[in-house]
């Protein structure tokens, strides 16, 4: 979750930071008992719901959820990235943060700034060459043609790259230096060989005769370009390359307009290109994003689901779009529940994103009944093809399906799945769960199978043990062997066990440690509701409370392990598994 910044600096700066000063700059607060409020700056609201609690050194808002640390709120409200809030508050305490290693391709010391500016220089070239060079009428008439007004231009912020080439090297690149980082931007690409003569540079425009559309961070800074050619030639789409500033595999477009047109995104469709984009937001649905020529990838997904719930995939319902959104399902699987939902939506033969919204309107488009849930996407592609009539084919279909499901973290969709591949398979879910992992038996299956089912009561307890923790991190150092803790077969108990060892190997950790180094994690948003609650436990009471519930969760691992050894002939137990079975307790009171 730090990126290349240790983590032990991390756990330091936030125990040096008092997060109320930091929000109170920004948000004037009120103090409110134990804890300080304010309205929400984050979603409109009458009442104050947002929530600073200094002893957690943590923030939290009941109305729309919103939370997270010191570093966490820098990122949301100064629209910073993870980097960029770490230098900011470390600045604040006068720490120094480490350096940095690999900044990326022609990265300089102190380069990004200059790189900014002369990126936004660019930009402003670009557009006053739509407006004002004699060749852009064709590019102006692309645009018109393809319905765009020019409020919605305006707002994307759209140019024209001129025929020619040293346009944007005569208007810009102003000295050396300049020209250098106008290459390391990726604007300008140097002459081979030894060419250029006494007087002419050794470097061309990358961009000519092209509609140039700026790519956008999320602060709304330009940190690269696509430009799309007006003639017929390939590719008709180029990209700005790897630069330190610009990251294709991270980045989408879009996204810094889809947050500032709402102030709270419930969903996001990912759209396949710019022009698409920018039609939707003219139509009124803007909250669509693209990925910049590559495939969606786990950096995109992670940075998608910090700012929304739900992520619509719109795809051609043909079968290219049917691969495309394969892989994006496929992507999509380790970072599945705890508040974060996929689904897709397949376009009608010949229409666009913008196409379909105009014939069947913004609120038809955007209805979730128009959508196919990752689930029924995922068993109607595998189920298509085996033969489910045959004991064959639903054996195959199960080894199909079990790497795939294996991905998904443990919880209720997991747990949906599973039973959905049950019902299909025609297997018990009890035989399937372990070939599975991490999905729970119920106990009906398990007396049907001749097993006892762990006592309900353990998902609780898994819960109220990680609440305790989260409040008193110091709790994990009372606790061994917590690895055995996953062996109780209760939802949540890996997560606990990581936490415990976090802790041991961080032992000054406080409450806001553990909630950065979950950040970008599905469970991260978990833990900090977690967190946001009050104990209702007295302080002189949670020490033991958590140690009683770590006692319960290890006699439910050891039922379970006992029962595992005791089916398994004693011939076929390795040395390991009979030292074990000795020293198991031969019953838990």
């Amino acid at each position: 979750m730090a990126g290349r910044i240790p983590e032990s600096f991390i756990n330091d700066l936030l125990a040096r930071i008092d997060i109320v000063d930091v929000i109170d700059e920004r948000v004037p607060l009120k103090k409110a008992g134990k804890s300080y409020q304010a309205r929400c700056p984050f979603h409109e609201e009458r009442t104050p719901s947002f929530t600073v609690a200094p002893d957690k050194q943590f923030y939290y808002c009941f109305g729309c959820g919103a939370s997270g640390t010191a570093i966490g709120f820098l990122m949301e409200y100064d629209r910073l990235d993870f980097v960029e809030a770490v230098h900011d508050l470390a600045a604040r305490v006068g720490m120094t943060v480490p350096t940095e290693t690999g900044a990326g391709p022609g990265a300089r010391s102190g380069d990004t700034a200059r790189l900014y500016h002369l990126l936004e220089q660019t930009q402003q070239y670009y557009s006053r060459e739509l407006r004002d060079h004699p060749q852009s009428e064709r590019a102006k008439n692309y645009l018109k043609a393809r319905g765009l007004d020019g409020p919605t231009a305006a707002a994307f912020r759209l140019g024209y790259a001129p025929p020619g080439w040293d346009n944007l090297l005569k208007a810009v690149g102003a000295n050396p230096e300049a020209v250098r980082d106008l290459e390391v931007a990726g604007m300008l690409v140097p002459k081979e060989g030894s060419g250029a003569t006494v007087g002419q540079s050794r470097h061309y425009d990358r961009f000519r005769d092209r509609i140039m559309f700026p790519i956008h961070d999320h602060r709304g800074r330009v940190i690269g370009f696509g430009g799309r050619i007006l003639e017929q030639g390939e590719p008709k789409y180029l990209n700005s390359p790897e630069t330190p500033v610009f990251h294709k595999g991270r980045e989408l477009y879009g996204l810094f307009h889809a947050r500032k047109a709402n102030r709270q995104l419930e969903r996001l469709f990912v759209v396949e290109g710019y022009m698409d984009v920018i039609a939707l937001h003219q139509h009124g649905v803007s909250n669509a994003v693209a990925t910049l020529g590559t495939a969606t990838t786990r950096d995109h997904l992670e940075r998608l689901f910090r700012v929304t719930p739900e992520v619509v995939f719109c795809f051609d319902g043909d079968e290219a779009g049917h691969k495309a959104a394969w892989r994006a399902l496929e992507t999509s699987l380790p970072l599945l529940g705890e508040g974060h939902y996929v689904s897709f939506l397949f376009l009608p033969e010949g229409e666009d994103p913008d196409t379909l919204v105009r014939k069947v309107g913004v609120g038809a488009f955007e209805d979730a009944a128009r959508f196919t849930p990752l689930s029924a996407f995922l068993f109607d592609t595998l189920a298509a093809q085996v033969n489910l009539a045959t004991l064959d084919g639903r054996a195959r279909l199960i080894d199909l399906a079990k790497p795939l499901l294996s991905l998904v973290p443990g919880g209720a969709l997991k747990q949906m799945l599973a039973l959905r591949l049950s019902r299909l398979s025609d297997l018990d879910l009890s035989t399937l769960a372990p070939m599975i992992g991490g999905v729970r038996v119920p106990a009906r299956a398990d007396a049907r199978q001749g097993a006892t089912a762990p006592p309900r009561e353990g998902r609780s307890l898994v819960r109220h043990a990680i609440t305790l923790l989260l409040h008193v991190p110091a709790l994990a150092l009372r606790v061994e062997r917590a690895e055995q803790l996953v062996r109780s077969g209760q939802g949540g108990a890996d997560l606990l066990s990581e936490l415990i060892a976090f802790v041991q190997s961080n032992p000054n950790a406080g409450s806001g440690a553990l909630i950065e180094h979950w950040r970008d994690r599905p469970e991260g948003r978990h833990l900090q509701k977690l967190l946001a609650q009050d104990l209702t436990t007295p302080v002189d009471g949670v020490e033991a409370e958590f140690l009683a519930a770590i006692d319960r969760l290890r006699a439910l691992a050891h039922k379970t392990m006992r029962a595992e050894l005791a089916r398994k002939p004693l011939k076929d137990m390795t040395e390991e598994e009979k030292s074990l079975l000795r020293q198991l307790p031969l019953s838990e009171k």
